[in-house]
């Protein structure tokens, strides 16, 4: 009775079985030509069927000839190129492999495709050295392409013995194992696949090249892996989907390439030779799916459609961005007949980026003359572009800061259908600069509009030109990469979906094209996490009043203001800063073999120019051999000298060159001291540990830790962040919307248009006739001396007729309808001529709309002094994040805001509260007093369901003085069960019961505490 079979050959021969139904042939060990890595019946049968004039000359002249002569071109130039180009011998070009044809009309060159030769061979003996075999080989005309080595879960074999035995067993010496010989090694078993394309024992570098829990899609589970199937083996993508014939062929001609790791521009800086070696690269799953799904989509759907990819960081974007610029230039229609793009526009969000990718377009362009970076090397940029757009380059590459600049030069491109890549998209398409791009690509200038017999425009006219060129472009498809979208992001490009809110309603929502998430990334191990080991420190000190007068103060102003001059006092900076280095020195310096970096973040320019000074000289005091850079724009004056100072000034690097990317890879140099710069796009594999010194909420505060991800293996195992700024919960919070996928809620509301524009004439600060006379007048190109009294007559009325209140509240809603307007009109089909009057002139008119507001209260920093100031560690360990997709809300549309009545008080009773809030303590005293106040009691108080319930359905008196009574039952829980330190709960009881003062301030902290988090909704006044 015959069974399933569960052992490894079972698995090894279900893989050959359906290969084989899918056009492969198996062919055997005997017929493995050892010595020269060969089939050769295949590969002469290959060359014999689709060459036979060739294969006739490959006869006369000797076979071992052309053997030799291939031999050596694959082992000089790897099998990727030597397939695509051939190999020249004497005279002749022998085609090793034929790719499948874009169109239709090549039928000859579709009829060689079908002709290639796919085989597989099972336990293949590769060398006469020893009878070590290979589970599988696979074959293309003869030539190995793929080596397997298979594992079984059912025999406690899993993919990890294929990694070893890759590594200890399989020797890059043998032929079949030389760099580039074959195109990719694979592990696997029936769970996961690896896969590395070069062998060097045990340091051969595996990559993960699964599917992903959920494959790419924005619905749970995320993570590394492979989803769960129905029927079959979870792996078997590899070989139905990865090796079937024309999916295989096309990873061939349009994914694999061997390139040269350029070397580095800092090495020649720093007098560092290294030769730069080869390095074949394979496509990881996602990076093949996410390319081909977009191609597909593109293909079937045609032209005017908008994708959102939001690849988390280490997707290896720089990769997809590359192979899907320069398959979309190749690009047919789904009847194959016609080019779909005449040229593709990529757009880089940052200079570093740019150079990346362009450098990798140009490598996988078969025809680089096809692609053009506009650099500004060879002359101004607009003229490189002129001359781009003359000889039709297809690929034109720049960064999002040239763009706005070029778009003026692009009206030859009329009637042209283009795909724009936008890389990190939350920053490239915006406002007015995507109107000018929109319109200039659009090729409708207003020259184009129908004129009167005088020569001027029609109103109508011009009105539906502007709407036509502010929406996205119907003969342009848009690919938007970015780890972190933003909600205008999300409705821009999102993949727009029905469902159901929780008011039971229908909303359309927006979800990514294709999600490749950071939960992910972190588990395969491309990026480290950096919420794995965070720490924050709390700020404890006290302000003393100089003031010889009693003046009041606005008191949500000043304790702001209060708190930035104390975080940013030079002593303060100094005692965080002597953390910081000892921290380095101590548990950081010796990490990633000796080389571990550290980045400050800093608030201010100020604050960067303290902690540089502080830092060095701590460092100098500690005799640390350790430097410090300080990176910032721009120029400022020095807080001690008041002399002017750049980053260059204050480095004063001795080779006076100040590219810090470069001076940051010296060895001495460990510390970067950064303010907003270098808190994006900046890779240095070797920072371990960031010290913030800054507020961080949202996108910035992902993007400025995600510094610290990069991996840098095998020495780099983690990361560390100390905070001196945030609480961890407000970290969490800003990773939480985009550790899995990120999706819109609903779309915006454009009716709120139509609400503001009937709010805003309420106010009569101008009529209809006004605003129409202005937008005509603009766009006919009249004198402003005419047009600007039309705007100054409202600014008039605005000043004279209009309260305070109901000032801010007409800018609040004008400044909301320009902005929502703007955007709007990008992605929906507005068709409202009297919108487009309106935006016009409420753009110009709010600028001028100026309100007056109280005295600024500056001077209340030199009414106070710091008496004291230290700093404790507060929480400390892993922030985990929840794996489910995160739902953000559309951009809010204002419909008007009224002045916030302001509190007063004394500057004395701003510093009470102040210093109780911040540290009123002795500073001899325990800390443990502070955690008992501070932390235990309100924790002990709020797990009190039944009071907390009396307090929370009581009025505000009654509330206040059952508040006294809950905090008395926790104080005397504290004495009667003390679970801690006995000492400290007796001393703290004590002086509540004895210090009617003390139980006055702390009962009506606690009653503030829980007061303010009351659910109004329920609460009786």
């Amino acid at each position: 009775m015959q069974t399933t079979d569960y052992s490894e050959k079972g698995f090894q021969q279900l893989i050959v079985k359906e290969l084989c139904e899918i056009g492969y042939t198996e062919t055997f060990s005997k017929d493995f030509n050892k010595e020269f890595c060969f089939n050769l019946n295949e590969l002469w049968q290959f060359i014999k069927t689709t060459q036979p004039k060739k294969f006739d000359f490959i006869q006369d002249k000797g076979e071992r000839q052309f053997l030799l002569r291939l031999d050596k071109k694959i082992r000089q130039d790897g099998i990727v190129d030597t397939l695509r180009k051939g190999v020249k011998h004497y005279d002749k070009t022998i085609d090793l492999f034929y790719p499948q044809p874009p169109s239709v009309y090549n039928k000859k060159a579709q009829d060689l495709f079908e002709k290639n030769l796919f085989t597989v061979t099972q336990e293949l003996m590769y060398t006469g050295a020893n009878r070590n075999e290979i589970d599988l080989v696979v074959f293309l005309n003869g030539l190995p392409v793929v080596t397997m080595e298979l594992k079984n879960a059912f025999t406690h074999q899993a993919v990890k013995n294929a990694i070893k035995q890759y590594r200890n067993t399989r020797n890059p010496k043998d032929l079949i194992f030389n760099f580039g010989r074959c195109m990719v090694h694979f592990a696997a078993d029936t769970d996961l696949v690896y896969m590395a394309t070069a062998l060097a024992n045990e340091k051969t570098f595996f990559l993960p090249f699964n599917k992903g829990l959920n494959n790419g899609d924005y619905i749970a589970p995320f993570g590394a892996g492979n989803p769960e199937v129905d029927e079959g083996i979870k792996t078997s993508y590899l070989w139905k989907e990865i090796l079937e014939k024309r999916s295989f062929i096309n990873i061939i001609g349009q994914f694999a390439q061997v390139v040269k790791d350029d070397d580095d521009p800092c090495n020649k800086k720093l007098g560092i030779k290294k030769k730069s070696s080869p390095k074949l690269i394979f496509p990881r799953y996602h990076q093949l799916k996410v390319v081909r799904d977009l191609l597909y989509d593109v293909k079937h759907q045609g032209i005017g459609k908008r994708y959102l990819i939001q690849h988390s960081a280490g997707s290896g974007k720089s990769n997809s961005i590359t192979w899907l610029a320069h398959q979309l230039v190749g690009l047919y229609d789904k009847t194959n007949t016609n080019h779909l793009f005449d040229s593709v526009i990529v757009v880089t969000d940052r200079t570093v980026l740019d150079r990346q990718i362009r450098e990798n377009i140009k490598r996988f362009a078969q025809v680089k003359s096809t692609v053009e970076a506009i650099t500004g090397k060879s002359g101004s940029k607009t003229s490189q572009l002129k001359v781009a757009l003359a000889n039709k380059k297809k690929i034109i590459i720049c960064t999002v800061q040239t763009f706005p600049f070029l778009l003026k030069e692009m009206d030859d491109l009329q009637e042209s259908n283009f795909g724009i890549i936008i890389d990190e998209a939350h920053s490239s398409q915006s406002g007015d600069t995507a109107a000018k791009m929109n319109a200039a690509l659009a090729g409708k200038g207003f020259d184009d509009l129908p004129k009167n017999e005088d020569g001027s425009i029609d109103t109508d006219d011009i009105v539906n030109h502007i709407i036509e060129s502010r929406k996205m472009l119907k003969n342009a498809s848009y690919f938007a990469f970015t780890a972190t979208p933003k909600n205008k992001t999300l409705e821009t490009f999102g993949v727009p979906y029905k469902d159901f809110g929780d008011n039971g309603l229908e909303k359309i929502k927006f979800k990514p094209f294709h999600t490749y998430s950071m939960k992910q990334a972190i588990e395969e191990e491309f990026i480290l996490d950096v919420l794995a080991n965070y720490t924050t420190y709390n700020s404890y000190y006290k302000l003393i009043s100089q003031a010889k007068k009693h003046k009041e103060f606005e008191i949500k102003e000043a304790n702001k203001k209060l708190r930035s001059y104390v975080e940013g006092h030079k002593f303060a900076i100094t005692e965080k800063a002597k953390i910081m280095v000892n921290h380095f020195h101590q548990e950081v310096h010796h990490l990633i073999n000796g080389k571990a970096k550290a980045m400050i973040v800093c608030k201010s320019i100020a604050s960067a120019m303290k902690y540089k000074d502080a830092v060095d000289d701590y460092l100098k005091e500690i005799k640390s051999p350790y430097r410090s850079i300080v990176a910032f724009s721009g120029k400022a004056k020095h807080y001690s000298t008041g002399i002017e100072m750049t980053e260059a000034s204050m480095n004063n690097f001795e080779d006076g060159d100040n590219d810090i990317p470069c001076q940051f890879k010296k060895d001495k140099y460990r510390f970067l001291i950064v303010a907003n710069k270098y808190q994006t796009g900046f890779d240095q594999p070797l920072l371990h540990t960031m010290y913030v010194d800054k507020q961080l909420s949202s996108v910035a505060a992902v993007q400025t830790l995600s510094r610290l991800n990069r991996a840098y293996k095998p020495h780099k195992k983690d990361t560390f962040v100390l905070d001196f700024f945030n609480k961890l919960e407000d970290i969490k919070v800003a990773f939480q919307d985009y550790y899995t996928t990120t999706i819109l809620s609903e779309e915006t509301d454009i009716n709120k248009l139509n609400d503001l524009q009937d709010n805003l004439a309420g106010y009569q600060v101008y009529s209809p006739e006004i605003i129409e006379e202005h937008f005509t007048l603009y766009y006919n190109n009249v004198d402003r001396n005419k047009t600007e009294p039309l705007i100054k007559r409202s600014v008039y009325y605005f000043d004279s007729e209009l309260t305070k209140d109901e000032k801010i509240n007409f800018k609040s809603q004008a400044k909301s309808f320009v902005r929502t307007y703007s955007y709007l009109a990008k992605i929906v089909d507005v068709q409202n001529p009297e919108w487009e009057i309106l935006w016009l002139y409420l753009k110009y008119l709010t600028p001028l709309l100026k309100i007056e507001d109280e005295p600024d209260d500056e001077n209340i920093i030199e009414a106070i002094n710091m008496d004291s100031y230290r700093v404790s560690r507060h929480q400390q360990g892993k922030i985990d994040l929840v794996a489910e997709p995160a739902s953000i809300e559309p951009i809010p549309v204002s419909e008007g805001g009224f002045g916030i009545e302001k509190a007063y008080d004394t500057l004395e009773s701003i510093l009470n509260e102040f210093n109780k809030r911040f540290g009123d303590i002795e500073w001899t005293d325990n800390d443990k007093v502070k955690q008992r106040l501070s932390i235990e009691i309100p924790k002990r108080i709020r797990e009190n369901q039944e009071q907390m319930a009396v307090f929370n359905n009581s009025d505000k008196s009654n509330a206040r003085d059952y508040m006294n009574k809950i905090v008395t039952d926790v104080m005397k829980e504290l004495i009667f069960s003390s679970k801690g330190d006995l000492v400290v709960d007796t001393e703290i009881y004590k002086t509540f019961a004895d210090n009617a003062d003390f139980k006055q301030k702390y009962v009506d902290l606690m009653f503030d505490m829980f007061w303010s988090k009351r659910n109004d909704g329920n609460r009786p006044q």
